[in-house]
C-alpha cells in the first residue's frame, strides 16, 4: 500500500488582517483559471491526518494538480465551510481550512503548489497574507455567495447536526446547492464590493477515482475537495473495514475503481486496509449484506448429516424440505432480534466419528466434498450460511479441512471443529471425551485466514464446540489476530438447563476476549429444551448462533 499525503503539521500562522486584493477592480480578474484534476497514482491513497487543516491540504494534494481559484473556510466555522463546500464543489475546485487564528504555513504552501491567483474566502475566513494570492471575502450567505461565484444554488438546503457530512457528499457538481448549517440565520452582506471571481475552467472529472470516508466533520473539507474533483464518495458510517458496509461494497462491485482515496483519521488504524477494500471490491455479499458475520448477523441452524436423523435434524429430510425447515426454525427469532438479521443456516458434519478404524485407520469418515455440494450450493442460493463440520477421529483439523477446500472457498461457507471427536493415537471414540491442542487449532485459523484472504472472500465462521474447559487447553491463547475470521465458541452441552447455564457460564470464564459465541438447543436431550423465547431471554449474553441437534 503506497500513501501518496501524510500527516502535515501547521507551523505558523500567517493570516493578514485586512483584504488583500479585489479581482473586481483588476482588468485580468474576468480572466480564465485553469484546473487540474489529479488521478492517484496508487491503488490506494491515504489521507489519515487528525488535524482538519492538514487533512484539507492532503486531500487537496490527492486530487489536484492545479487550481487557479480555491475556495477556503475557517475551520470551526460551519455555517461557512457548508457554504463554502457547495461554491467548491460548483466550482470545481479545492476546499482549503484556515486554522482558528487565521493564516498557516501548510495552508499557504497548498496554494503555491496548487498557482492559486484567487482564494475565496467564505464566513469567518480571512484568506491568507497580503503577500499571497488575491482575497474574494464574502460572508456565509447563500446569496452572496451565488452572485460572487455566478452560480446558481436554488433554494437553500437546511443541514442539522450530524448530517454535514452526508450533505457534502452528496452535493452535484453539475447542480450545486446551498448548503445552510440547521439553526443559523444568513449573515448580513459586507457593504463594500467583494469583487468577482475568475471564470474557472473545470478540470476532468475523476470518476474513476473513489474517496471513502468515516463520516466525521473534521472530513468536510475532504468531502467537498472530492465532489470538485469529480469524484465518486462513499460513507462508510463510522466504519473503517470497507467489509462493513453493504452500500460500500455493492458500490465498488459495480463501479470497480481505478483508485481509492481512504480519507479519515481512523482508516489509519485499520490494519489490513489494503487487502480489506481488495475484498470489498469483489462485490460478494453475504446472505444479511456486507462481507463481516458480526453484529449483522444472527444465525439459526440446523445441525446433522444428510441422508440420517441419526446425527441431527438436518438429514430428517431431503434437501428442499430441510431448507424450509431451516427458514421456519430461523423466522420465530426475527421479532426477538432486532438488531440483526436472522439467518437460516446449515451445520453440515463432513467427517463423521466412526467406531471403526476404517480404511486410513482416522477413526473418522470423510464423505467427499462433491456429495455435500448440491446441499452447500441450493442453500446459499436459498439465503443459508453454511457451516462444514469436522469430527477427526485420529488425523488433525488442518488435514481434513483440506478435504473440504472447495467448498470453503465458497463466500457463504464457514468451518466448524468438533474436539470431542479429536482422538489421541491410542484413543478411540466413547472411551475418551476427546480434545484438540490449542496449536493445532491456531493452525486452522492460519490456513482457513489464508484461504480467505486468498480468494478475496467475505470474513469466515471458524466454529470451535465445546462443552468443558479441558476440550480446548489454554484456550486464551487462541490466535484471535486475523480479521479474515469471526471465531466463535459454541456450548454444546445437553440434559437439565441448569447443567447447561453452568457450562455456559464457565466456558465464558476462559479467554480470549472478543469471542462470539453459539448455543445449541437439544431435541430429546434437553429438559426441556428452551423455546425461542426462553432462549433469547435466558442465555446470557445473547449468543450469536443458535443450532438444533
Amino acid at each position: 500500500m503506497r500513501a501518496t499525503s501524510v500527516p502535515i503539521v501547521l507551523t505558523v500562522l500567517l493570516v493578514g488582517s485586512g483584504c488583500t486584493g479585489s479581482p473586481g477592480s483588476d482588468a485580468d480578474a474576468r480572466e480564465s483559471a485553469a484546473v487540474t484534476t489529479a488521478e492517484p497514482d496508487a491503488g490506494l491513497t491515504l489521507v489519515a491526518d487528525e488535524d482538519p487543516v492538514a487533512a484539507a491540504v492532503s486531500a487537496s494534494r490527492a486530487l489536484f494538480d492545479g487550481a487557479g481559484v480555491v475556495a477556503l473556510a475557517r475551520d470551526g466555522d460551519t455555517p461557512g465551510t457548508l457554504l463554502a463546500a457547495s461554491a467548491a464543489a460548483g466550482l470545481g475546485v479545492p476546499l482549503l481550512l484556515e486554522p482558528g487564528g487565521g493564516g498557516g504555513a501548510a495552508v499557504a504552501e497548498e496554494l503555491e503548489r496548487l498557482g492559486a491567483g484567487t482564494v475565496l474566502a467564505v464566513g469567518e475566513a480571512e484568506g491568507p497574507a497580503e503577500d499571497g494570492p488575491a482575497v474574494v471575502r464574502v460572508p456565509a450567505d447563500p446569496a452572496a455567495v451565488g452572485e460572487v461565484t455566478g452560480l446558481d444554488l436554488g433554494d437553500p438546503q437546511q443541514v442539522a447536526d450530524g448530517e454535514a457530512a452526508a450533505a457534502v457528499a452528496g452535493l452535484d457538481p453539475e447542480d450545486p446547492v446551498a448548503l445552510v448549517a440547521g439553526g443559523t440565520g444568513e449573515e448580513e452582506a459586507a457593504g463594500e464590493d467583494p469583487g468577482t471571481l475568475p471564470e474557472v475552467e473545470r478540470g476532468e472529472p475523476l470518476a474513476d477515482t473513489l474517496v471513502l470516508a468515516t463520516g466525521a466533520d473534521d472530513e468536510l473539507a475532504g468531502l467537498a475537495t472530492a465532489r470538485a474533483a469529480g469524484a465518486q464518495v462513499q460513507l462508510t458510517d463510522g466504519a473503517t473495514d470497507p467489509r462493513a458496509s453493504e452500500d460500500l461494497v455493492a458500490l465498488m462491485g459495480e463501479a470497480d475503481p481505478g483508485s481509492v482515496v481512504a480519507l479519515g483519521a481512523g482508516f489509519a488504524a485499520e490494519d489490513g486496509l489494503d487487502w480489506k477494500l481488495q475484498t470489498a471490491a469483489t462485490g460478494t455479499q453475504l446472505p444479511a449484506g456486507g462481507q463481516l458475520l458480526f453484529p449483522e448477523h444472527f444465525f439459526v441452524a440446523l445441525y446433522g448429516h444428510p441422508g440420517t436423523g441419526a446425527l441431527g435434524v438436518l438429514g430428517e429430510q431431503p434437501l428442499d424440505a430441510a431448507i424450509e425447515r431451516a427458514q421456519a426454525h430461523a423466522a420465530p427469532y426475527e421479532p426477538l432480534v432486532q438488531d440483526a438479521t436472522v439467518v437460516p443456516s446449515f451445520e453440515i458434519i463432513a467427517t463423521v466419528a466412526s467406531e471403526f478404524a476404517g480404511p486410513d485407520g482416522n477413526y473418522s469418515t470423510e464423505v467427499p466434498a462433491e456429495e455435500l455440494r448440491p446441499w452447500v450450493e441450493a442453500a446459499g442460493e436459498a439465503g443459508l450460511y453454511i457451516v462444514i463440520d469436522l469430527q477427526p477421529g485420529r488425523t488433525d483439523f488442518v488435514t481434513q479441512a483440506e478435504l473440504y477446500r472447495s467448498l470453503l472457498e465458497m463466500p457463504h461457507v464457514g468451518l466448524a471443529l468438533d474436539p470431542e471427536w479429536r482422538l489421541g493415537p491410542n484413543q478411540v471414540h466413547l472411551t475418551q471425551i476427546g480434545h484438540v491442542d490449542i496449536e493445532e487449532v491456531n493452525r486452522v485459523v492460519t490456513w482457513l485466514a489464508d484461504l480467505t484472504r486468498e480468494n478475496q472472500l467475505p470474513q469466515k465462521l471458524l466454529v470451535l464446540h465445546q462443552f468443558r474447559v479441558d476440550m480446548i487447553p489454554d484456550r486464551d491463547q487462541l490466535d484471535m489476530s486475523r480479521d479474515e475470521l469471526a471465531v466463535m465458541v459454541h456450548a454444546d452441552g445437553q440434559g437439565g438447563q441448569g447443567a447447561k447455564q453452568d457450562t455456559w457460564r464457565v466456558l465464558h470464564q476462559t479467554g480470549p476476549e472478543d469471542l462470539y459465541w453459539g448455543w445449541k438447543n437439544f431435541y430429546d436431550e434437553d429438559l426441556p429444551m428452551l423455546s425461542p423465547e426462553e432462549t433469547i431471554a435466558q442465555v446470557d449474553p445473547r449468543p450469536q448462533l443458535i443450532s438444533y441437534q
